[in-house]
């Protein structure tokens, strides 16, 4: 598949997508693009407090495996994994 009909199947794709569908899609994308270039100061509130909350459990040895982590979150949030 060369670059236009790429182009072509992403446009359609999007094309479709409802208008909420379309807004998730779209911080996805941005948020892809702007993966090599992304600023700490960007961080939520929310996000750096979960990211402190985090690194200080791990201080204080309440630490797991990435696969405990993984294998825990796709038990609570089985619609994350496709």
């Amino acid at each position: 598949m060369n670059a236009a009909e790429i182009k072509l199947k992403l446009f359609r794709k999007i094309d479709s997508l409802s208008e909420s569908d379309l807004e998730k899609a779209y911080k996805k994308i941005l948020s892809f693009l702007n993966a090599e270039t992304f600023d700490k100061s960007e961080f939520t509130p929310e996000l750096k407090d979960a990211l402190d909350q985090a690194l200080e459990s791990s201080r204080q040895g309440r630490i797991h495996t990435h696969e405990e982590v993984m294998k825990e979150t796709r038990k609570k949030y089985p619609n994350l994994f496709k």
